[in-house]
C-alpha cells in the first residue's frame, strides 16, 4: 500500500507543480505556469479543437495529421491545420524562442502528442486517482477514501461541454462519467458505517448525473434505515423503479428488491 499511497502523492504534488495544467470538466481552461490563460489568446475556435482533440486521444500514440485533420475538419487544408498548431503552441509557450521545438506538443515527423510528463489534466488525474482507490479497496480503506475524494474534487461537470455533440470527444466523456460515478458510489459504500447521511449525499451527487445508476439507490436506502428513517428509504426504492420504468421499462435489480423486502420486514 506504501507504492499507492506514494502515487497519490505524486499526483498531488503533479497538479500542483505541472508547468501547464488544463481542466476539461465542466469548463475548458489552462493554466500556464501558474497563470490562466485568457479567452482571447486562443484565437480562432480551430486552435481549441485541436487542443482537445488531443487531450481526448492523450493514451494513443502520436497522431497523424492527416487522421485530426479527417476528424477535424473535413473540409480544410494544411494551413487550417498549420495555423491551430501554431495557436496552441504559442497559446501555451507565448515566449518560446524561434527555431526551437515546442516543450509541451511533441511532433514525430508529422504526428503530434502532448507531453504528458509536463501537462496535468484533470480527466487524467480523475482517472488515476480512482484506480488507485479501486486498488485500495479492501486492503486499506483510508487510502482509497482519500483517493477517491481526490477524484470528487476534480469534477465539475460534463468533459468538454461545449463538444458534447463531437465525435471525438463522446469516448472520454463516457468514460469519465463511469469513473465519477463509481467514485461517488464507492466512497458512499466506504463510509456508510460512519456517516450514513454523507453517504446518501454522495448518492444523490450520483443519481444527478445519472438518474439510473441504481446503486446509488441502494446505498440511499442504506443510509436512510441507518438513520432509522424506514418511510425516507422505501421512497427511494419506489424513486428507483420509476426512473427505470420510465427510462428503460425495466424493473429493479433481485438485489435492489432483496434490500426493499428487508426494509418492508422491519418492525
Amino acid at each position: 500500500m506504501k507504492d499507492l499511497r506514494n502515487q497519490l502523492e505524486a499526483l498531488r504534488t503533479f497538479e500542483q507543480d505541472a508547468p501547464i495544467r488544463i481542466q476539461t470538466l465542466g469548463h475548458f481552461n489552462l493554466w500556464r505556469e501558474g497563470e490562466k490563460v485568457p479567452n482571447k489568446e486562443w484565437g480562432r475556435d480551430k486552435t481549441l479543437q485541436l487542443l482537445q482533440y488531443l487531450i481526448s486521444n492523450r493514451q494513443r500514440n502520436a497522431i497523424h495529421k492527416e487522421r485530426i485533420m479527417e476528424h477535424l475538419w473535413e473540409e480544410g487544408d494544411d494551413r487550417d491545420f498549420k495555423v491551430a498548431l501554431h495557436g496552441v503552441n504559442k497559446a501555451m509557450e507565448p515566449n518560446r524562442p524561434s527555431r526551437t521545438e515546442p516543450k509541451y506538443l511533441l511532433r514525430q515527423g508529422v504526428s503530434y502528442e502532448l507531453d504528458m510528463e509536463q501537462v496535468w489534466i484533470d480527466v487524467d488525474a480523475l482517472e488515476k486517482y480512482v484506480i488507485i482507490g479501486n486498488e485500495a479497496f479492501g486492503k486499506d480503506t483510508e487510502l482509497a477514501k482519500d483517493a477517491y475524494k481526490a477524484a470528487i474534487a476534480l469534477y465539475h461537470g460534463s468533459y468538454l461541454p461545449n463538444r458534447i455533440f463531437e465525435d471525438w470527444s463522446s469516448e472520454e466523456r463516457e468514460k469519465t462519467q463511469i469513473h465519477i460515478l463509481g467514485a461517488y458510489v464507492t466512497l458512499a459504500e466506504l463510509i456508510l458505517p460512519e456517516n450514513p447521511m454523507e453517504s446518501v449525499r454522495l448518492a444523490q451527487a450520483a443519481i444527478t448525473i445519472d438518474p439510473t445508476w441504481e446503486d446509488a439507490y441502494r446505498i440511499q436506502m442504506q443510509g436512510y434505515i441507518a438513520k432509522g428513517n424506514r418511510p425516507q428509504a422505501l421512497k427511494v426504492y419506489q424513486k428507483c423503479a420509476d426512473v427505470l420504468e420510465t427510462e428503460y421499462g425495466i424493473n429493479p435489480l433481485p438485489e435492489t428488491k432483496k434490500l426493499l423486502q428487508e426494509i418492508e420486514e422491519m418492525k
